[in-house]
């Protein structure tokens, strides 16, 4: 064989090799806390009384143990986009939210919402939180028990809007009883800011 023909079929195998490894990734998912393409696989149109709304499906992979043990690092979650805006976000809820200062989603559990009574129980290694005169709890049905900073965050909700849930904020929590990168760090959720639903 000539030198051209070598370097054809030279180029041909990179080119080859270049599509599988991009076909790959594209099947891989995506990072949760990294975005990576993603692979759109259903989309659904609904109607409710709010009116018609596009629901995106999206499949991801993630990405850290704050919603350990319920949802654990490298499991894959599917995010309804666009689910909420012709849904209402109920306590409980699985979402994705994003705030200023982090360009990534989080995973977080929807513990409490607009209405909502809301207070801080002391007790002597930190404080519970109350939801409607409840202490709320993870999925392992172990009390929420925060500290320091957290205590600070959420306590000046409690005073300023005389212990209830304002409208169109939410509380989001990590499944960890500590707290994590969750409304004890950076206070209640805009609406706004909750993205997607997400399933398991």
């Amino acid at each position: 064989m000539d030198k051209i023909t070598i370097f054809i079929i030279l180029l041909l195998a990179t080119i080859i090799l270049a599509l599988i490894f991009l076909s790959l990734e594209l099947f891989v998912g995506t990072n949760m806390l990294e975005p990576k393409k993603s692979i759109e696989f259903v989309t659904d149109v609904v109607e409710n009384a709010r009116g018609e709304c596009t629901i995106k499906v999206e499949e991801k992979i993630v990405n850290g143990d704050s919603m350990s043990p319920l949802i654990k690092d490298g499991q894959t979650i599917n995010a309804l986009l666009g689910y909420y805006e012709c849904n209402e976000i109920k306590r409980n809820d699985l979402v994705l939210c994003v705030y200023a200062g982090n360009e990534n989603s989080l995973l977080k559990i929807i513990k409490a919402i607009p209405g909502d009574k809301f207070n801080l129980q002391q007790i002597d290694n930190g404080w519970h939180i109350l939801i409607n005169n409840e202490i709320i709890k993870n999925s392992m049905d172990e009390p929420y028990l925060i500290s320091g900073s957290a205590y600070k965050m959420l306590s000046l909700y409690e005073k300023d809007y005389k212990e209830t849930i304002p409208e169109n904020a939410y509380l989001l929590l990590g499944d960890q009883i500590s707290g994590t990168l969750d409304s004890t760090r950076f206070g209640l959720v805009d609406r706004n800011n909750i993205i997607a639903k997400v399933e398991i």
